[in-house]
């Protein structure tokens, strides 16, 4: 078998379809557009939702809810369970969580959360702790400390 040899399997093909050549082809006068209108007009599209004037459903539902989604602070999350990688009595920050490899990508900074358990006394310095991590830390031995905590802004002169 050769390049020249292949052919497409058969149905995989349409013929294309001529307009506009005389009534009896099927495709004539009209060419598939029906009536006229304006979309029989050609660089016809209306917009997805649009009603021809009527008001359109998404207008006439009530507005319902609020979302304050935007405002909310984004913590990169790392469990407890994770943190048994650093060694006994070991400073853990940011920039240590990034250096493993547990803080990836961006976010308002790190919050430990509660997942697993600790077999290690750290010193963990980040921006927020759930209240189960916070517990399992410093039964663990270990001290719990927010990142930036008492720097607070710079008095105007």
């Amino acid at each position: 078998m050769r390049l020249h040899d292949l052919k497409p399997r058969p149905g995989a093909r349409h013929r294309r379809k001529r307009l506009g050549q005389g009534e009896s082809s099927g495709h004539g006068k009209t060419s598939g557009r029906g009536g006229k209108g304006q979309t029989a007009r050609s660089g016809s599209s209306i917009r997805i939702g649009f009603e021809g004037g009527q008001m359109p459903l998404i207008r006439r539902m009530p507005k319902r809810g609020f979302n304050n989604a935007r405002h909310t602070t984004r913590y990169i999350p790392v469990s407890v369970e994770s943190l048994n990688r650093f060694e006994n009595g070991a400073r853990v920050d940011e920039a240590a969580l990034r250096a493993v490899g547990l803080a990836n990508g961006r976010g308002a900074g790190i919050k430990i959360l509660g997942a697993g358990e600790l077999k290690r006394k750290l010193n963990i310095s980040v921006h927020a702790f759930s209240a189960s991590a916070r517990a399992k830390i410093e039964s663990a031995g270990g001290v719990c400390e927010i990142a930036g905590a008492g720097k607070g802004k710079p008095a105007k002169a």
